[in-house]
């Protein structure tokens, strides 16, 4: 399954459009390889995703082509996620 779908199906980023620019932008590694938005993601791989202040690493473990709100965070793990400090200071 194509990333930038898995990653609107399972609900983790809510439109397949914006799944897409942080991929092509970089900001996801696929078992720690930088992945496009048409990287194939299998069952079983990890995902490392960053957001504007956020990361978070997750594992595939089933794919849908659709399925229900409720059903959606089953097809992901999170195994860790990180907030990033902003270290700039405003005077």
């Amino acid at each position: 399954m194509r990333l930038d779908k898995f990653l609107k199906i399972s609900r983790i980023i809510k439109r397949r459009s914006v799944a897409k620019e942080v991929a092509d932008k970089g900001r996801i590694k696929i078992n720690g390889k930088l992945a496009k938005s048409s990287s194939d993601v299998k069952v079983g791989d990890q995902l490392d995703i960053q957001f504007g202040n956020k990361t978070m690493e997750i594992k595939v473990a089933e794919l849908h082509e659709s399925t229900k709100k409720e059903d959606a965070q089953k097809m992901y793990e999170v195994l860790s996620e990180t907030r990033v400090q902003n270290t700039s200071e405003i005077d």
